[in-house]
């Protein structure tokens, strides 16, 4: 199945709509979405993307990310791809949003609208191996200052996010 993006300017307006690939290989702008799910220790529950990704496969990320469909609620995309691809609910609030354009090895390019949402759970995951390798719960102190020491673990759009909410 093909999916679309959502292509907008950069006051998130939409514009358009692609299949993803083909905008991820012109670097157009599209929305996206970053959850970030907190337990009740503070520690953020980061997820490695499953190695056989198309990009940055194997890196360490937040919580959850993907984008809404053409005609979908961006919080309603965030809630259904945190249960797909981490197997747990939560309520998520909208607590910032950034621009960012990453080109990868592979030429293709990230060029999202990113919003970013906050929520908290306590549930252990059952991930979907489609998408995610590998979790850890871990403090945003710790995550800082491994991002320092080995940044080529993370994901560019995680490290841009942790540096603006943290």
């Amino acid at each position: 199945m093909q999916e679309e993006v959502i292509l907008v300017d950069e006051l998130d307006i939409p514009i358009g709509k692609m299949e993803k690939i083909e905008a991820h290989q012109k670097g157009i702008l599209h929305r996206a979405f970053s959850v970030f799910i907190f337990n009740s220790n503070g520690d953020l529950l980061l997820q490695q993307r499953a190695l056989h990704k198309y990009h940055s496969a194997g890196l360490w990320t937040n919580t959850c990310c993907s984008h809404p469909r053409p005609n979908e609620d961006t919080l309603a995309a965030a809630n259904r791809r945190l249960k797909e691809e981490m197997g747990i609910t939560a309520k998520l609030e909208h607590k910032t949003q950034f621009i960012y354009k990453t080109v990868f090895d592979n030429n293709l390019t990230e060029h999202e609208f990113d919003h970013v949402f906050f929520g908290n759970n306590n549930q252990t995951p059952e991930i979907n191996p489609v998408e995610v390798e590998n979790y850890a719960w871990v403090s945003t102190e710790k995550i800082m200052a491994d991002i320092a020491e080995n940044p080529s673990k993370y994901t560019s759009w995680f490290k841009i996010a942790m540096e603006k909410l943290f």
